[in-house]
Parts: structure tokens; sequence; C-alpha cells
């Protein structure tokens, strides 16, 4: 397993190692020790997975505050999706910063996101698959989002999304979120390091 840290300190680009031969191919999705000799120590309690028909659908940015803060391990599974994470917690120096990568059954490239920042992806075509791991339970008291089209954020996205929740499509602006003080993260220095 290869992990790279992005233009987002704590988020990684995980590659795993893939053998194949003429019956096809075998990766390790998952494994703690390796993850835990790259540093990235995550006690994962809950797996999820989306499917979404049609080319341009998108799902973010969602986040769950503290004390239910999650850190997601991306991967996709069937199709491609351009996949989005922002730090949104307030004291961090890279705060409202995005980094996105394109993540696909083919590439079988992950993401990891730490606690404290925003989610989102876009589907590249149709019929994709998306599975992540979770390190804390999904909290519908703690969950929130942000407008996926957010200016203070400025995600480039490959296309214009066709295929929104109403959820996401109402979703607030960071800055009215902030002015509420809906966000509520701890701020760790070493982002890979989590202790709840």
């Amino acid at each position: 397993m290869k992990a790279t840290e992005t233009n987002l300190k704590g988020v990684y680009l995980i590659e795993p190692k893939v053998f194949g031969d003429e019956r096809g191919w075998f990766m390790e999705s998952w494994s703690k020790q390796k993850f835990d000799g790259a540093g990235l120590h995550i006690e994962f309690v809950q797996d999820n997975h989306s499917f979404s028909a049609t080319k341009g659908t998108l799902r973010g940015l969602h986040y769950q505050t503290d004390p239910m803060s999650q850190a997601k391990l991306l991967r996709c599974t069937k199709g491609s999706i351009f996949d989005v994470a922002v730090d949104i917690r307030k004291n961090s120096p890279q705060y409202k910063k995005w980094t996105g990568v394109i993540l696909s059954a083919e590439n079988k490239k992950q993401l990891f996101i730490p606690r404290g920042f925003a989610h989102a992806f876009l589907t590249l075509v149709d019929d994709v698959e998306v599975q992540y791991k979770a390190d804390n339970y999904y909290a519908p008291h703690y969950d929130g989002n942000i407008l996926w089209s957010d200016p203070d954020i400025g995600i480039e996205w490959p296309f214009e999304p066709v295929v929104l929740s109403d959820k996401d499509k109402n979703a607030p602006l960071l800055k009215e979120r902030v002015e509420r003080n809906e966000l509520n993260f701890m701020f760790d220095e070493d982002l890979r390091v989590w202790n709840f």
C-alpha cells in the first residue's frame, strides 16, 4: 500500500498493491497493520455502500460535528467519481482549502479523509458504486452539509451536477454555518492521530 499526502495535510491518496494474472486480480482494500505503519491510526466501525444511477449525481458536501465527527476511507468499486475533501475546522491553517481526486473501479485508488473535513463526490459516469469505511457511527443530530458550489470554497468541479437531493440543493453556505456556530471540531496539529 502506498499512502501519499495530498495538498491538504492529513488527507491521503491510498494506492493498494494489485496482483494480477490470467485469472484476474487481487488486492488488500484495507489493512490496519499497513495503515498503522503509515501513521494512520484509525479504528473503523462502520462500512457504507452507495449506488448512483446517473452521471452527474452529486452527494455532499457532508460532515458530522464532534463528538461524532468521522474519518473516512473511500473507494469507487463501479464506475468513477470526482471525490472532494474540504477542511472546515475554523482554527486550521488550511481552513476552506479543498482537494479533489478521481477514484474509479479501474484505478482502485482510495481517499482517506480525517475528521473535521466535509466530503462530496460527483459521479463521472452512469451506474456508480462507492464504498467507504467510517471511524464513527452515523449520528443524524450531528449531521451537517454545506452548499457544493460555495464561492468561499471554490471547488473546481469537472462539470455542473445534474442530480442532487433537496437537502444538498438547499444546503447553507459555510459562512452561515460559522455564523450559527454549527462547526464544532477539535483541532489537532497531527491530523493523522485521533484519540476519542
